[in-house]
């Protein structure tokens, strides 16, 4: 894989500032029309042998572009506020924005390899890794991004040398630094690891492009010649032009049977009864919260319901257990200009919470298999694709320690018109009622489908969804609760579980 890249790549002063005015006038038109039109980032990722010139080509891509529109990523060792939240965390919120150019340095397969190279992991972690990444790039790719992989090469013998001259050099041996010194003693380790990685992750809508770093006119030509020729490709793409082939549809059960059918929805708590169990689930939940073993974990809880089944006075329930410092509400609503300049999981990836705290998120990703399924806000292809990326979503929070607990909260349409009908006569609770609220009964079925897929197709192990019976607010508020408190006595116990396997 990289023997072309070991043969003594070359260009000559003379035939390199030749070339220079051309490409950087080119360089310079497609990046101010990429952020005129706005309509996909581009993200480079920067990787490969130290001293090969990876520094040396992004500062000459700095002076060849406009350097206002390029975010310069340097990826090091995790601070504690990235440990406390899942790897990924770190680099969704750097991503750029639609129209802007992000370089990342020490990215996701710097971390996994340098992992590898110092046995920090071993082979099954590493693939984890890989398919990790894989399934990343093929979001962002499916979410409009351009990726761009670089991989910058020396032979052993090259890097040895380059070494040797920059230390015999007294203005230039400052330039070597201890991971330059490191690398020449792992080369063999890091090229047979580096040649898997490449191997596995070099796909047609995000492939590697191996660059021999000894010449710096050959790699900045080089370098330069394919993000011209792939933004130049990109921007000439229809606006709007859906990737990937259309799904087969979705149909309906043949004998008109809904999951949410299945609810009870004349479950019911009197008053006295209510109080009780909400005193005593509010102290369990505040204990919970409370114990150490807390500190392993984070507690993401999503809201979701038709519209008036309570999700508010659900929320309110479960805030009142607790500390306001322990935990964070995020209301969702339609998407800012800033949000949507992004992938549409960014906003949420945003406000995962550190270990020992708690996040509620009234409505939530979800979104993109309901509202904007129904609403055409965004096609088929976009919204059957997402069921995948919210699995893995989910498990990417999982295993960093996050507890997932997910409610639809469910009622009737003839409670929902009642409920309507209230706020519109009350008038503190008028602010709640909308145009939309009235709009979404029409679409009543719809949405009982999208739900049912919904639930189909992301109610799984790693996080399950809970359907609360909902035409009694009381029963829902216990319901809600209740499974709260299960859900982190659940994780407890396996985390207790693994613990004491690791001391035998």
């Amino acid at each position: 894989m990289f023997e072309s890249a070991e043969i003594g790549h070359a260009i000559d002063k003379d035939t390199f500032e030749a070339a220079v005015p051309a490409l950087r006038e080119a360089l310079l038109e497609v990046q101010y029309e990429l952020q005129q039109q706005k309509r996909f980032p581009v993200i480079i990722l920067i990787n490969g042998i130290e001293g090969a010139g990876k520094g040396e080509t992004v500062k000459l891509l700095n002076e060849w572009m406009d350097p206002r529109l390029i975010e310069v990523r340097t990826f090091d060792q995790q601070t504690d506020e990235e440990l406390a939240r899942p790897p990924a965390w770190r680099y969704w919120r750097q991503l750029p924005a639609k129209g802007r150019m992000g370089i990342f340095f020490g990215n996701w397969y710097s971390q996994m390899l340098q992992s590898r190279v110092h046995d920090q992991i071993k082979d099954a972690r590493l693939d984890q890794a890989i398919a990790g990444a894989e399934r990343l790039e093929k979001m962002l790719c499916d979410e409009g991004a351009l990726i761009f992989k670089f991989w910058f090469h020396l032979s052993k013998k090259q890097m040895k040398a380059r070494l040797k001259a920059l230390a015999d050099d007294p203005l230039h041996s400052w330039r070597i630094s201890p991971l330059d010194w490191q690398q020449s003693e792992t080369y063999d380790k890091f090229v047979h690891f580096g040649e898997r990685v490449l191997r596995r992750t070099s796909r047609d809508y995000a492939p590697w492009h191996v660059i021999e770093g000894v010449d710096p006119n050959y790699r900045g030509l080089t370098v330069g010649k394919i993000l011209l020729e792939g933004l130049q490709n990109a921007l000439k793409l229809p606006k709007g032009k859906a990737s990937g082939m259309n799904p087969a549809p979705l149909i309906a059960s043949v004998d008109q049977k809904s999951l949410l059918d299945s609810l009870d929805l004349s479950l019911r708590l009197d008053k006295d009864d209510y109080e009780e169990q909400l005193i005593t689930e509010q102290a369990r939940f505040s204990g919970l919260m409370r114990d150490k073993r807390m500190r392993k974990h984070a507690l993401v809880s999503v809201f979701e319901g038709n519209d008036a089944a309570g999700k508010g006075g659900a929320i309110r329930r479960v805030a009142a257990a607790l500390d306001p410092r322990q935990y964070h509400i995020v209301p969702i609503a339609a998407p800012s200009e800033d949000e949507r300049a992004q992938p549409y999981l960014w906003r949420f990836w945003q406000k995962i919470p550190a270990r020992g705290m708690f996040t509620v998120f009234d409505r939530s990703w979800y979104g993109r298999v309901l509202v904007e399924r129904i609403e055409g806000f965004c096609t088929p292809t976009d919204w059957m694709r997402a069921y995948g990326e919210i699995n893995d979503f989910e498990e990417q929070l999982r295993n960093a320690g996050v507890i997932v607990v997910k409610f639809w909260l469910a009622i009737d349409k003839d409670t929902q018109l009642e409920r309507f009908q209230a706020r519109e006569e009350i008038p503190f609770k008028r602010f709640k009622i909308t145009e939309d609220d009235w709009r979404n009964r029409d679409k009543w079925d719809d949405y009982r489908a999208a739900v049912g897929d919904m639930v189909d197709r992301t109610s799984t192990e790693i996080a399950p969804w809970t359907l609360v019976e909902a035409n009694d607010k009381r029963w829902a508020r216990i319901k809600v609760l209740r499974t709260l408190n299960r859900a982190l006595e659940d994780a407890f116990a396996k985390s207790d579980k693994h613990d004491k396997k690791k001391k035998k």
